[in-house]
């Protein structure tokens, strides 16, 4: 087993959308002790399901069912969701003053703020600037 690592949506959604690197990211989750994510991730993958209908990619019906199934493995306990209080944001913000030379969009910065708030060392990804800015901070990254 790898231990447990935080899972973003760019990562996140190949495990339920057939993309580019879903079989090695279905793998990784696989041999995980604990997949987390955040709320953050959670409203994020509802908004994939949703821009995926509107783009004709998937059926009404099928965009149900596939966030159903991601609510289930909340459910199920095979993704932990991890809280976010109000010192996230702040975090996110010296974050993005800390790494202004990126391209780290607020969304990421609140994705590496809650890592480190809650001391997890490993990050799934398929973003190229947050995997580079996790790498600078000192964590394990995993890109897909």
């Amino acid at each position: 087993m790898q231990g447990s690592a935080y899972l973003d949506t760019s990562a996140l959604a190949k495990w339920y959308f057939e993309e580019n690197n879903s079989e090695p990211l279905k793998n990784y989750i696989g041999q995980l002790d604990t997949a987390i994510i955040s709320p953050l991730v959670k409203t994020e993958m509802r908004c994939v399901c949703a821009r995926r209908r509107r783009r004709h990619e998937i059926t009404p019906e099928m965009e149900m069912q596939i966030y159903s199934i991601f609510e289930n493995d909340l459910e199920q306990g095979h993704l932990l969701l991890y809280p976010m209080d109000d010192s996230i944001y702040e975090h996110a913000i010296r974050l993005l003053n800390a790494f202004n030379t990126y391209a780290l969009r607020t969304l990421d910065a609140i994705h590496l703020a809650t890592l480190q708030s809650h001391h997890i060392q490993q990050l799934a990804t398929a973003d190229e600037v947050l995997a580079s800015v996790a790498q600078e901070l000192g964590l394990e990254v995993r890109f897909f």
